[in-house]
């Protein structure tokens, strides 16, 4: 039987969830990556495999949202069942910008100090 895993989205000190404020401004990537998500939540990590990337030189994961809108959400696993959705961002170029990287390093370290 798959392991479940929980999901969290990142909430800042004020309140605010930027992954979710990203999803609800971009319907066509929402309905993707909720799919994703909802197989990662019912099935565990192992599930995503085609659509989970390691970020190499980071403790961080990323979900890749493919077709005419590219985005990527990029998390954290907490343990192995469950993970922090830190940043979600649209792809644009073939390299992750080091902007979104440093942004998500800024939430990390809000989230473990």
């Amino acid at each position: 039987m798959p392991t479940k895993c929980t999901i969290i989205f990142y909430t800042s000190s004020n309140g605010q969830k930027p992954v979710e404020d990203f999803l609800e401004k971009h319907l066509s990537i929402k309905t993707k990556a909720l799919r994703i998500l909802f197989n990662i939540k019912e099935y565990g990590l192992s599930s995503a495999i085609p659509h989970i990337k390691k970020l190499t030189g980071t403790p961080f994961w990323e979900i890749r949202i493919l077709g005419k809108d590219n985005a990527r959400i990029f998390y954290v696993t907490q343990d192995k069942n469950t993970i922090i959705l830190l940043h979600a961002f649209d792809k644009k170029t073939k390299k992750t910008p080091l902007r979104e990287i440093t942004i998500t390093f800024q939430r990390y370290k809000d989230i473990i100090d």
